[in-house]
């Protein structure tokens, strides 16, 4: 099996985002992104999906923590996008409920090569940390924009809003580790024969 893995580097005149990603990890992670919250969401999700994450991350903090966050969850979704390739042998579908305490979230992932995202997590908070309650959803809804995914996550109930994100990146990263892991076929599973070419190098 080739390796899957993706070394990305995003830079525009609002970030600079350095990561290396590797599906087949053990959940290694580096984050630093100047943004403490995010950084607990993105090294979560890499944790319980079992993926080896590097990444370091420069924004535009004095303006606010929008495009830095933004912008990790687009270099996240590019970065798993290349790693899956033409996405063959993957089983393609996950879903997951994952709870945190009171908390308790519900992600569900078709590796579609379509992409479309269905957050609701309804935070109730103007911040956690130095992140934006608004931008939580938004880093998702990147992720599966660039990663060409089908994503849908719901929080079912909680009265924390810390629980409540921190929980739906967890479903979400046990949906995405179910849906990236090989399924024993060498086929892409798709009745059309194709989830999508793979991104030119």
């Amino acid at each position: 099996m080739s390796s899957r893995t993706a070394c990305i580097t995003r830079a525009t005149r609002e970030t600079s985002i350095r990561m290396t990603l590797d599906l087949d990890g053990t959940g290694k992670t580096a984050v630093k992104t100047g943004i403490g919250f995010l950084d607990h969401l993105l090294d979560s999700l890499s944790r319980h999906a079992r993926f080896d994450l590097m990444l370091t991350g420069e924004g535009d903090l004095q303006v606010d923590d929008h495009h830095t966050a933004e912008d990790c969850g687009l270099a996240l979704g590019e970065a798993l996008d290349r790693a899956l390739g033409e996405r063959r042998g993957v089983n393609r579908f996950g879903w997951a409920l994952a709870p945190l305490d009171e908390a308790l979230a519900r992600a569900v992932v078709d590796l579609s090569g379509r992409p479309f995202a269905d957050i609701a997590l309804d935070l109730q908070r103007e911040t956690i940390g130095e992140l934006a309650c608004e931008n939580i959803p938004h880093v998702l809804r990147s992720l599966a924009t660039a990663a060409r995914i089908t994503l849908h996550v719901d929080v079912l109930k909680g009265d924390n809003d810390h629980h409540r994100a921190e929980a739906a990146f967890k479903a979400t990263a046990l949906a995405l580790r179910q849906a990236v892991a090989l399924s024993g076929f060498d086929d892409v599973p798709s009745t059309k024969g194709t989830l999508g070419a793979a991104r030119r190098e």
